[in-house]
């Protein structure tokens, strides 16, 4: 798997300046941003985060802030199987949505992890977590190629739309495995590709903070956490993104408006993107 660094160091303090104003700015959407979503395609009156496999009853039981400020491509508590008594470890936790529905499965005795990058997601998410009354769980300031957790102490990891953005997603899978019990599982939800983007793409940083330029072949995704150790990697479900999503997210870029290379550019994407469902666990 080859790690893309167009940026070399830039582009996690890039993610943590568009992530932490979307927050300062009160945004609400997908992780493509407020205007645009190429990662949960909705009607315009009918609020983004509403599509991304949440029900009506897990959005009316956490935190509205935790809700509004949600910019994942998936629910990955839905379709885990976090029990009571469990430990918990969300990647890119965010304002804490997934983590206060992970915190409603593990119970009193069970205690969730929230890890973040940014500032002011942590400052958010625990703001969140103190006006829910989640007090099982915890926020951590940290980096997922690095995670400030002990080895072999979570028995599930979940994360939603955050590994894409990672440039050393290898090492991010490692560490999966190393903070999973034996025996333990991890449920995602990220953006994957089907085959390699117009390098105009990848070499965006606005394409990066939107989720689409940091993404690998699915192939890549599940060969990646196979290679760290995990074992029974499975994709369950996958949404492709049509082209009037694609469309949107191309007007997103400046250079793409009234550009002859749009064109090209379309055929290249449209069909060549989507979220994916992964589950898996360590042997």
């Amino acid at each position: 798997m080859k790690t893309r660094k167009p940026f070399k160091g830039k582009i996690k303090s890039e993610i943590r300046k568009h992530y932490g104003g979307l927050v300062a700015a009160g945004a609400t959407g997908s992780c493509c941003g407020p205007s645009s979503s190429c990662c949960s395609p909705a009607p315009a009156k009918k609020r983004l985060v509403n599509l991304a496999d949440y029900s009506d009853a897990e959005l009316a039981a956490v935190p509205p802030d935790a809700a509004a400020h949600s910019f994942g491509c998936g629910n990955p508590v839905a379709f885990s199987g976090v029990k009571k008594g469990q430990t918990v470890l969300d990647i890119g936790s965010g304002a804490g949505i997934d983590c206060f529905l992970a915190a409603r499965r593990v119970g009193g005795t069970g205690k969730v992890i929230g890890l973040d990058m940014t500032q002011e997601m942590i400052d958010k998410a625990r703001h969140n977590a103190v006006r829910g009354g989640y007090t099982q769980v915890e926020f951590k300031l940290g980096e997922a190629e690095s995670m400030p957790v002990e080895d072999a102490s979570v028995d599930w990891v979940i994360s939603n739309c955050v590994i894409n953005l990672s440039p050393d997603k290898p090492k991010v899978f490692r560490e999966i495995a190393r903070v999973l019990k034996p025996g333990g599982h991890f449920s995602i939800s990220d953006i994957v590709l089907g085959d390699t983007l117009p390098n105009r793409i990848i070499r965006d940083m606005r394409a990066w903070t939107s989720c689409v330029a940091g993404a690998i072949r699915e192939t890549e995704y599940v060969e990646g956490l196979r290679k760290a150790g995990l074992g029974d990697v499975v994709v369950e479900s996958r949404t492709v993104y049509d082209r009037s999503v694609i469309m949107q997210f191309l007007d997103s870029l400046d250079w793409a408006a009234g550009s002859t290379a749009t064109d090209a550019i379309v055929k290249k994407v449209v069909g060549n993107i989507w979220s994916a469902k992964l589950r898996g666990r360590k042997p």
